[in-house]
């Protein structure tokens, strides 16, 4: 597990959170877009980290 990894996807989650609800307020489609995928990339990273963690304890 790569503390440094988790966090940055949580910093990328909070950035998409953070994006959408700017386009909700201004009504701009691109900025709630641009948002929810942030947020689905951040899902993915954990993902990444959750498997390198398992195979790393499957290992040990």
């Amino acid at each position: 597990m790569s503390l440094e990894d988790r966090t940055k996807a949580t910093a990328k989650n909070v950035e998409g959170k953070a994006q959408e609800a700017w386009g909700n307020v201004t009504g701009d489609p691109e900025d709630k877009a641009e948002g929810k995928a942030k947020q689905a990339e951040s899902e993915v990273r954990h993902s990444v980290e959750d498997v390198k963690d398992n195979i790393k304890k499957n290992l040990d």
